[in-house]
C-alpha cells in the first residue's frame, strides 16, 4: 500500500469503515514508529497527523542520531545508555539517511570540560552507548585538533575529544518509518485533524471525530485503542479528553542556522560550549556544502505551530561560532536560512530549559487515552516499543489475543532495504554504474540513490520518462522525479511539504528552493487539479515558509519571492 497523495480520501475512508486496533494520533516520528511496531505485531493501524508528516518537532531537530552526552553530566545515565545503543540500530535499519559523522570536542583552558574529564566523560560514554571498537572516542592533542579543524581559536586550546555520533535527514527519517508501515498495511493520511473525542455511555474512549484539512470532510473512526503521541499538541489532546492532570508539557524552542561552506569553509563537525556562561552546547556541522549550527533552548508558550527563528536567536548563534571560530567574522547577512522547533518536554520545577530531562514517559487516562510525552529522535524506536507493549497488554487482558514482542530492531526502513549498512556503499556505486549504461548523469544518480536508496529504482523509472514533462513545466528532469516520487508515495499535499520535509531544499539550499517554485507550483497545480483559491493559499503558504527561514518575519516585501 503506498503513500500515495491520490490515496487521501480512500485511506480516510477505510479507516472509518470498520473499528480499528489501534488509532494513532500524530505523525511525528514518534507516531510513525508506534504505526510500524504495532503493524508489524499484527494489529490494523491508522494514523492521522493535521499537519503534514514530520511537519512539527521531527523535521526541526538537529538532524542528529546522538546520544545526548550531556547528559551525562545531568546524570541522565538510563538516557545515554538507551538511545546510544539506539544509535547503530537506526543506521543499520536505515543507512540512506543515517550515517557516522566524526564529531570533536574542544578541550579549552577554564572550559567546561578538562582533558581528564572529557576522556573519561566519552569513555563512559562508549561503554553506556555500546559503541562498535572502531568508533571509540581518541583523545587528541593541540596539534591533531588544529590539524582537522585549523580555524578554531587557538588561544587556551589543549586538544579536544573525538567521537563519533549519526548525521540523519529527520523529516526524511520519519517519512521512510510511516512509508515502511504503510506499506505493511498501516493506514497514514496526513492533513487529518482530531476535531473531537468519541466516549461510550461509560465515558471510555471509542472513537473520533476527523476533519480532512484540504475540503473539510468528516470521518468518525473507531478503534479499540487510541494513542496520543501528538508531540507539543500532547496536551491539548489530553484537555479534549479532560485528562490533563499532574505532570504536563514544558515546551522549548530550539533554532538552527544555515550558512554556506564558501563563507565558513570548517572541515569538522564540532560540539562545544558557549563562553557567554550559560552552560549550552552546540552543533556546528559541515553538510552538502552548507555549515549548519544550533540549538538555542529557550522556553516557549505559543502555539506550536510553525515558531519563528527570531534576530535574538540567529544573533546567539553567531555569537557562539565567532567566539569559537574568530577569524571567520560572520554576520547575520551570512545567514542563508534557519529553522525553529518546539521540544515537548515534561515539566520539571526549579529546572531551566537546558536543565529538563529528555526522557519520556506514557500517561494512561481513564477513558482508555494512552498519551506518550518527552523523548529524543534517537529513541523513537524504543519509545514505540513501550508504547505498542502498553498497547497489546490491554488488548490481551481484554480479548486474551496474544501478541508478539517488538521485533523493529530489525526491520529495515523504506529505501533501506540493503540488507545491512555494510552493503549501503556497493549498492551505491552498483545502481551509478547501472545508470551510466542507461545514459544517466553519474552525479544526479548518486545524489538520488545516496537519498532515496532502495527506492532509487522508482525515481529513475521517472527520469527516463518524463524528459515531456520536464521540458513542459521546464523543470530539471531529476526535480520533477523526486516531486512525482513525492506526490505517488510520499503523500506530499503542498509544495512546503516538498520543498523543507521530502526535499530539504528550503533549509540547504533555499536560493534553488526559490528558482524553481513557480514551475514546481504550476506542475502540482495541474497533477492536484487546484482551484485558483487554492494556488493563492499555497503561494501564500510557500512564500511565508521562505520569508520565514530567511527573513526573520521581516515583513518588507522586497525581501520576499512570491511563489506564483
Amino acid at each position: 500500500m503506498t503513500l500515495s497523495t491520490y490515496e487521501r480520501t480512500a485511506k480516510l475512508e477505510k479507516m472509518a469503515g470498520a473499528p480499528l486496533d489501534l488509532l494513532v494520533i500524530g505523525g511525528g516520528i514518534t507516531g510513525a514508529g508506534i504505526a510500524l511496531d504495532a503493524t508489524v505485531r499484527g494489529l490494523r493501524v491508522g494514523l492521522v497527523d493535521m499537519q503534514d508528516f514530520a511537519g512539527g518537532t521531527s523535521s526541526r531537530s538537529t538532524k542528529l542520531v546522538h546520544g545526548g552526552l550531556r547528559y551525562l553530566k545531568q546524570l541522565e545515565v538510563k538516557v545515554v545508555a538507551e538511545v546510544g545503543k539506539e544509535r547503530a540500530i537506526v543506521y543499520e535499519n536505515a543507512p540512506h539517511v543515517t550515517s557516522p559523522e566524526k564529531m570533536m570536542l574542544p578541550i579549552y583552558k577554564k572550559g567546561t570540560f578538562g582533558r581528564f574529564s572529557t576522556a573519561l566523560g566519552l569513555k563512559v560514554y562508549d561503554f553506556l552507548a555500546g559503541v562498535k571498537k572502531e568508533e571509540h572516542r581518541v583523545m587528541l592533542s593541540r596539534e591533531q585538533t588544529l590539524a582537522k579543524e585549523p580555524l578554531l581559536k587557538k588561544e587556551g586550546l589543549k586538544g579536544s575529544g573525538y567521537y563519533v555520533e549519526y548525521r540523519t535527514d529527520d523529516a526524511r527519517l520519519t517519512i521512510e518509518v510511516m512509508k515502511e508501515a504503510s506499506d505493511r498495511g498501516a493506514l497514514a493520511v496526513n492533513y487529518a485533524k482530531v476535531d473531537e473525542l468519541i466516549y461510550d455511555a461509560n465515558q471510555k474512549l471509542t472513537g473520533v471525530r476527523v476533519v480532512d484539512q484540504l475540503n473539510q470532510q468528516e470521518y468518525r473512526i473507531f478503534a479499540k485503542k487510541i494513542v496520543n503521541a501528538a508531540g507539543p499538541w500532547v496536551d491539548t489532546i489530553r484537555e479534549k479528553d479532560h485528562s490533563k492532570k499532574g505532570k504536563h508539557l514544558h515546551l522549548t524552542k530550539g533554532v538552527h542556522i544555515v550558512i554556506d561552506g564558501k563563507r565558513f569553509p570548517m572541515k569538522q563537525a564540532l560540539y562545544f560550549d558557549t563562553t557567554n556562561g550559560d552552560k549550552r552546547m552546540i552543533f556546528v556541522i559541515p553538510r552538502d556544502g552548507k555549515v549548519y549550527a544550533g540549538t538555542t533552548d529557550t522556553t516557549y508558550s505559543q502555539w506550536p505551530i510553525d515558531p519563528k527563528p527570531t534576530a535574538e536567536d540567529r544573533d546567539y548563534i553567531l555569537a557562539a561560532i565567532n567566539g569559537m571560530f574568530p577569524s571567520i567574522h560572520l554576520t547575520a547577512d551570512d545567514v542563508e536560512s534557519s529553522w525553529a522547533g518546539v521540544r515537548p518536554l515534561i515539566q520539571e520545577e526549579g529546572k531551566s530549559p537546558s536543565e529538563i530531562s529528555r526522557k519520556d514517559e506514557i500517561f494512561i487516562a481513564n477513558s482508555g487515552l494512552i498519551s506518550i510525552a518527552g523523548g529524543k529522535l534517537t529513541g523513537y524506536r524504543k519509545m514505540a516499543e513501550r508504547v505498542v507493549d502498553t498497547v497489546t497488554r490491554q488488548l490481551s487482558e481484554e480479548t486474551g489475543k496474544t501478541y508478539p514482542e517488538c521485533q523493529t530492531i530489525a526491520i529495515e526502513l523504506s529505501g533501506g532495504h540493503f540488507g545491512g549498512s555494510k552493503y549501503y556503499i556497493p549498492f551505491v556505486q552498483e545502481q551509478i554504474k547501472g545508470g551510466a549504461e542507461q545514459g544517466l548523469k553519474k552525479e544526479t544518480v548518486a545524489q538520488l540513490v545516496k537519498k532515496y536508496g532502495t527506492n532509487s529504482s522508482t525515481l529513475f523509472h521517472y527520469l527516463r520518462t518524463n524528459q515531456e514533462e520536464a521540458i513542459r513545466y521546464q523543470l530539471p528532469q531529476e526535480l520533477l522525479a523526486t516531486l512525482q516520487y513525492g506526490l505517488n508515495e510520499e503523500m506530499v499535499v503542498s509544495p512546503v511539504d516538498y520543498f523543507t520535509r521530502r526535499s530539504g531544499m528550503t533549509l540547504f539550499s533555499i536560493h534553488e528552493a526559490k528558482k524553481w517554485a513557480k514551475p514546481v507550483m504550476r506542475y502540482m497545480a495541474d497533477q492536484l487539479k487546484w482551484t485558483d483559491q487554492q494556488k493563492e493559499h499555497y503561494a501564500d503558504e510557500l512564500t511565508a515558509s521562505f520569508r520565514d527561514a530567511s527573513d526573520y518575519g521581516s515583513t518588507n516585501k522586497d525581501s520576499e519571492t512570491k511563489a506564483v
